[in-house]
C-alpha cells in the first residue's frame, strides 16, 4: 500500500479537526486546531496544508455553507451527517478557494474522505453535490 501524499493526509486531519470542532463547541476552527494539534501531533510534511485549510476554512465558512445550501436541494446543511457536510465544507474550500487544486483532484479527494469516513451512500452524495458546485463555477468563471 502506497503512503499517502502530504496533502491527501492534511486534508484528512483537517475533516478530523472540522468534525471534532463542530461535535465539540462550533467556535473558532483555528483555535479548536492549535489546542488540538498540540495534543495530537501531525507531521511536520503535513502543517503547511493542514494551516491553509484551515485559514481558508475559517475565512470562508459562511460563503461555503451558502454554496453548499444553493447546491443540496430539498436539505438543510444542518440536516445532512456531521461528517459528509464537513466533508462537503473542505471540498467547497478546495474547489473555490485554493487555486493551485485542480477541481476534479479536490472532487477525487473529497471521495476518498467519504469513502473512508463515511456511510456507503456519501461518497455518490459528495460526487453530486461537489461537481454541482464544479460545473456552476466553470460557467460563471
Amino acid at each position: 500500500m502506497s503512503t499517502p501524499q502530504p496533502r491527501s493526509r492534511a486534508r484528512a486531519w483537517v475533516l478530523q479537526l472540522l468534525y471534532a470542532c463542530e461535535m465539540s463547541d462550533g467556535g473558532s476552527l483555528t483555535e479548536y486546531a492549535s489546542t488540538a494539534l498540540t495534543r495530537r501531533r501531525a507531521a511536520p510534511r503535513y502543517r503547511p496544508y493542514i494551516d491553509r485549510l484551515l485559514t481558508v476554512l475559517e475565512a470562508h465558512r459562511q460563503e461555503i455553507d451558502k454554496t453548499l445550501q444553493d447546491h443540496i436541494a430539498n436539505w438543510r446543511l444542518d440536516r445532512l451527517a456531521a461528517i459528509d457536510r464537513n466533508i462537503l465544507r473542505l471540498g467547497v474550500a478546495e474547489l473555490r478557494y485554493v487555486e493551485e487544486i485542480p477541481g476534479k483532484v479536490a472532487i477525487t479527494e473529497a471521495l476518498k474522505l467519504a469513502e473512508r469516513y463515511g456511510s456507503d451512500d456519501s461518497a455518490a452524495f459528495v460526487n453530486g453535490v461537489l461537481d454541482s458546485v464544479y460545473r456552476d463555477a466553470a460557467v460563471a468563471g
